[in-house]
């Protein structure tokens, strides 16, 4: 089904094609258009407008290479068409690289998320033998994303920000990208926003809905960080294991003592621990609470918090002394993890209801089996449940394909957890192995929808189930 790993001769010469893109020369303004540009209260600046490069050399443009933006990516190449795709960081992956996720739940489908499992394995870079959720090195996962697009024949690009998105009537033909070549115009005819907050989709207009409410409160963020001990055994008490058990909520329970013992309350008070390899750890074990994602300042804000916590934590933890003697921050993830951002108006809602009822439909495109799983809102919240179901208990359920699709903008999908849902299913469906599953889909109707010149909801599902198990990707 799948290539063999490319060289390295293989993979140099796919990057130069990939990456070659024109650059832009700043524009230049006298002292007196500057002035003239401000406007009389001093409140807004007027830019002036520019020419930019515009490409047209893709069929599906992919906004956003976390789970779901590789996956779609990935898809869509092997299903012929000509695949670009943008990540505003330096790597592949999103929350399971730059955020230090280290661990898949709700893995156990069909499709990309075996292959790419069993992928993971070839490699040894993962740890435990359960599928629904996966223990894996952040590294290793990097190089193999990277590998499989090459292989793909994706055109990716990387510190590049989607910056603005432009419709012809309802349909969405044109993206402008920011990078440190400039901003650069982009056209293809179908693409997919993958960015986890919906940045795409709120660029081109759609109408959407963020956390419990119109003031939020959104799920808590969290900063993941790797740790190194000087011998993970003596700390095997604490450490949550790779396969689902009761043993792993005893180890969350010790964690959180000897955090207490160390003088600290964590802001998550489940926090957790795990084993990457050998003396390599990977923890989790604070909250940054009603931070809205797509506002920059509180991001930082949230970020330098939650680092700075982390810090204190593991020096106090070294300081207990015995099995935590030695125990080092090596690095807090690049990126802290985002639960809860935009979800993009669809033409389809995935609902509460869906979940307790087990909805079935024809175009369901993934069954998420996952709970019910809402972080504290609040510091009060934490103190009394890190997490809750609030008492609903999920029955496999299905997310259609209409979820999958703009509602307000023609020829434009969603994958990952900015799909159409409301608050309570969003906390079930939102972990990444239905972000792969999704992807997947959204990059076969893209592809199915680009060859044929019709719009992604006029493709059929049963059309992009039969294109998937033609290639292998549905065995």
């Amino acid at each position: 089904m799948t290539p063999a790993i490319p060289t390295d001769l293989n993979r140099r010469h796919f990057l130069r094609a990939a990456f070659t893109g024109a650059t832009i020369t700043p524009a230049l303004m006298s002292a007196a258009e500057v002035e003239k540009a401000i406007s009389s209260d001093g409140q807004t600046f007027h830019e002036p407008a520019q020419d930019l490069p515009l490409v047209q050399d893709a069929d599906v443009i992919v906004c956003g290479a976390g789970p779901a933006g590789v996956t779609a990516a990935i898809t869509a190449a092997r299903a012929g068409a000509r695949v670009r795709l943008f990540e505003w960081r330096g790597c592949l992956g999103g929350v399971w690289t730059a955020g230090l996720l280290g661990y898949l739940l709700d893995f156990d489908k069909p499709g990309f998320a075996k292959e790419l499992t069993k992928r993971l394995d070839e490699r040894d870079a993962r740890r435990g033998t359960s599928q629904k959720s996966i223990c894996y090195e952040p590294e290793g996962m990097k190089l193999l994303l990277e590998d499989m697009c090459v292989e793909a024949g994706v055109k990716l690009q990387l510190h590049t920000r989607v910056a603005a998105a432009y419709k012809e009537g309802s349909r969405l033909t044109t993206i402008v990208t920011e990078s440190k070549s400039g901003r650069q115009a982009w056209r293809a005819p179908v693409f997919i926003d993958t960015t986890g907050d919906g940045d795409l989709g709120a660029l081109a207009g759609c109408a959407f809905e963020i956390g419990e409410s119109k003031a939020c409160p959104c799920q808590p963020m969290s900063l993941n960080a790797l740790l190194v001990a000087k011998d993970a055994a003596a700390l095997a008490p604490f450490i949550h294991g790779s396969d689902p058990s009761r043993q792993d909520g005893i180890a969350k329970e010790a964690f959180l003592a000897e955090i207490k013992r160390a003088g600290f309350f964590p802001s998550y008070s489940k926090p957790t621990l795990w084993q990457v390899r050998d003396n390599l750890l990977l923890v989790m074990m604070n909250h940054e609470f009603s931070v809205i994602p797509y506002d920059a300042a509180q991001v930082t804000e949230a970020t330098i918090r939650a680092r700075s916590e982390m810090n204190k934590i593991v020096t106090g933890l070294r300081k207990l002394g015995g099995p935590w003697a030695g125990i080092q921050l090596a690095a807090t993830a690049e990126q802290i993890g985002v639960r809860d951002g935009r979800r993009i108006a669809g033409r389809f809602t995935v609902t509460k209801d869906d979940l307790i009822k087990g909805a079935r439909y024809e175009d369901g495109v993934v069954r998420p089996t996952f709970s019910v799983d809402i972080h504290a809102l609040t510091a009060e919240h934490n103190k009394e449940a890190g997490y809750t179901n609030r008492g609903i208990k999920v029955t496999p359920y299905d997310i259609p394909l209409r979820a999958l699709i703009a509602k307000e903008v023609d020829g434009l999908m969603m994958a990952g957890r900015c799909i159409s849902g409301d608050f309570i299913a969003h906390s079930s469906y939102r972990v990444t192995g239905n972000a792969v599953a999704m992807g997947e889909a959204a990059g076969v109707t893209a592809a199915l929808a680009a060859a044929s010149k019709r719009f992604p909801h006029e493709v059929p599902w049963t059309e992009g189930e039969a294109k998937l198990k033609q290639m292998g990707q549905r065995v």
